[in-house]
């Protein structure tokens, strides 16, 4: 499993987020919407500092991150960050492994 961002969502996190080297970005299993796998769960987005990263991926120097506990809610899938450019969101596509 990966964690793949387009050029685009590293934008976006230094745009909106305004991330630097070193800083740490979650992606998360959050109780509440839905997704592709799960009713009652969607994908959740958070800067904070890791406990047991399961699947990390560095990008201009920032980590980008799913904690082991979480990987059970991409059905074994990499998850590719771009941006909704319309809204001016990311965009999250799961594509198997």
């Amino acid at each position: 499993m990966k964690i793949i961002l387009t050029d685009a969502a590293l934008n976006w996190f230094h745009t909106e987020m305004e991330v630097q080297q070193g800083d740490y970005v979650r992606f998360y299993a959050r109780y509440g919407g839905s997704s592709p796998f799960h009713e009652g769960f969607s994908l959740g987005m958070n800067r904070e500092l890791p406990h047991e990263i399961g699947v990390e991926t560095i990008v201009d120097g920032v980590h980008f991150y799913i904690e082991r506990n979480d990987e059970w809610f991409f059905n074994e899938h990499d998850l590719h960050v771009g941006v909704n450019e319309k809204l001016d969101e990311l965009a999250y596509e799961y594509k198997q492994a």
